[in-house]
């Protein structure tokens, strides 16, 4: 089993920044392929990015604003997330499948993380 817990949520105005962390219990962190999924009040969950070894992939809506890594010394990803729109307004989960390779669909993770609120409004 693996358990993820996110923080780094918060209000932020447009063109702002944020850090999201996601910290996974486990000691086999590393074989695990992660994943950021978000959603809108009203609206369903997407894909936002993933990784997994050197590799990454990202929503075309966040390509070159987000940035996802991983600490596996920390066993944590971050999705580092500038140039923020109100669109991008919404709960952000984090999401792990033991994998060596990255998905970018809902039904391919197999743990989520609770979520964490990020709001973008001036």
């Amino acid at each position: 089993q693996v358990q993820l817990v996110e923080s780094g949520g918060g209000l932020v105005q447009p063109g702002g920044s944020l850090r999201l962390s996601c910290a996974a219990s486990g000691r086999t962190f590393s074989s695990y392929g992660m994943a950021w999924f978000r959603q809108a009040p009203g609206k369903e969950r997407e894909f936002v990015a993933a990784m997994s070894g050197d590799s990454t992939g990202y929503a075309d809506s966040v390509k070159g604003r987000f940035t996802i890594s991983r600490d596996n010394a920390k066993n944590t990803v971050y999705l580092q997330m500038n140039s923020l729109k109100p669109e991008d307004t919404a709960v952000y989960y984090c999401a792990a499948r033991h994998s060596s390779r990255w998905y970018s669909r809902i039904s391919d993770y197999n743990y989520w993380g609770q979520g964490t609120q990020v709001t973008v409004s001036s």
